[in-house]
């Protein structure tokens, strides 16, 4: 009597080596493509059928979908500038450090929206007509910086 191995080390089946192995078609259903030795179906194969990525048209070009960051400035209100201390510098970093900025590079650009109560210097990278009255008016400056390119 042959000594019976454990399960876990049992070898694997040979199949297709005579009836007496898993019957006359080893597994592989009938005869036919899939059924040969060396088989194999190339990515996107549909069985003869003209396969999806030849049904569908050509791409022509190609359309950026973002934007690099930091190249539409972010929007801010010169109402916010009413947050700030008399007197204070207000640019890019001290916007962030507010939490009107995120990420590391943004261009700022504000808008007339509201009053400004007390004076600011503000150093921008672009600004509305009605937000540099508004700052001008309270005795403010508006100084416009340039990106690093």
């Amino acid at each position: 009597m042959p000594i019976q191995l454990p399960k876990i080390v049992r070898g694997k089946k040979r199949l297709g080596r005579g009836i007496g192995s898993r019957g006359a078609k080893s597994g592989q259903g009938q005869k036919g493509q899939k059924s040969r030795a060396g088989y194999s179906s190339k990515a996107g194969f549909e069985g003869g059928q003209t396969p999806l990525y030849m049904r569908l048209p050509k791409g022509r070009g190609s359309k950026q979908k973002f934007r690099p960051q930091g190249t539409k400035p972010i929007a801010v209100s010169v109402s916010h500038l009413n947050g700030f201390k008399e007197g204070a510098i207000v640019g890019p970093g001290q916007l962030r450090k507010a939490g009107f900025l995120q990420g590391r590079i943004q261009q700022v650009k504000f808008i007339g929206a509201g009053p400004v109560h007390h004076k600011v210097t503000v150093r921008t990278h672009g600004i509305t007509s009605g937000a540099k009255t508004a700052i001008e008016k309270a005795g403010g400056k508006v100084e416009i910086i340039s990106q690093a390119k």
